[in-house]
């Protein structure tokens, strides 16, 4: 007898088997392309960071040294002593934290109970008046300076926190990106408050607030960092050391006879860290919340 002829599907098998080993090694060279990618991507976001950490405990001598040094022989603190005799710093952090803190919780207030008033509440011409309100977006910030300041002025508000702090008590798009959020919550939640006998204090209170938690987080962390970062406006009502901001301190330390760039670095490092703890603080529950659903079983 002759042997059995093989299968016509033992070659393909075999086929499959010997390719089994060069897929695995193409996912592993993918993966380990993916983590170098990785890697260089955060090593060129950290390493500014990096850098400035180090340029804050070198000497001058060595902050001017070319080419530059990339780390410091020592951890001399002499430049940091330094930038905080030259400048109150923190004076102007306490200042900058209050103006941004203030405008913060303004804006979301007044975002939310103007985004609740267009989903909400009924009245003519809606449509109309969210868009007048929105277009005003696409007016620069630069053409209301002078209209802003001649008002302050007037108001007597020049060198004070109201004069720092109303001018941004409000804006469209706080309005607008609240709105959008307010228009995804069920609207049966609305007509069982009502049936309840709700109204709309109650109803924005206790049901529209608690479920917006993570759109208010998120135009909360967007105001509070612009506010720290003001500059321009800070610069045009304040007049004493006792009401500048940290970007005008950051200004101060630069001279016209010289500058020296690690005194600088060492005062743009003080005035990271509480951008840095805002947002090692909130980033992580703004994440949860944002991926949470807004209603939950």
């Amino acid at each position: 007898m002759s042997a059995a002829s093989p299968s016509p599907v033992e070659p393909a098998a075999r086929a499959a088997a010997s390719a089994l080993p060069s897929a695995a090694s193409r996912r592993l060279v993918v993966s380990a392309l993916r983590f170098v990618l990785t890697a260089a991507l955060a090593l060129l976001t950290v390493g500014p960071l990096l850098y400035l950490l180090a340029q804050i405990f070198m000497t001058p001598a060595e902050a001017s040294m070319y080419p530059p040094r990339l780390l410091p022989s020592g951890l001399d603190t002499s430049s940091l002593r330094q930038a905080i005799e030259t400048v109150p710093i923190f004076g102007f952090i306490a200042n900058s934290f209050v103006l941004a803190s203030a405008v913060t919780a303004l804006q979301v207030l007044s975002a939310a109970l103007a985004a609740y008033a267009f989903v909400y509440v009924r009245f003519a011409g809606s449509r109309f008046w969210f868009a007048l309100f929105i277009s005003t977006m696409m007016i620069p910030w630069e053409v209301t300076i002078i209209p802003n300041y001649l008002t302050v002025k007037s108001w007597g508000w020049l060198d004070t926190f109201p004069g720092l702090i109303v001018p941004f008590a409000a804006s469209a798009f706080g309005v607008f990106l609240l709105r959008q959020f307010f228009l995804q919550l069920p609207r049966e939640l609305f007509e069982a408050a009502r049936i309840d006998g709700c109204g709309h204090v109650r109803h924005f209170l206790s049901v529209v607030l608690p479920l917006s938690g993570p759109a208010a987080a998120s135009l909360g962390v967007y105001v509070f960092l612009n506010g720290w970062n003001m500059y321009l406006w800070p610069l045009l009502v304040t007049s004493s050391d006792a009401m500048r901001t940290v970007q005008i301190g950051i200004a101060m330390l630069q001279f016209e006879e010289m500058t020296s760039w690690n005194l600088v670095l060492c005062g743009v490092a003080l005035v990271l860290v509480p951008s840095l703890v805002l947002l090692a603080l909130g980033l992580r529950p703004l994440v949860r919340g944002i991926t949470a659903g807004a209603v939950k079983g």
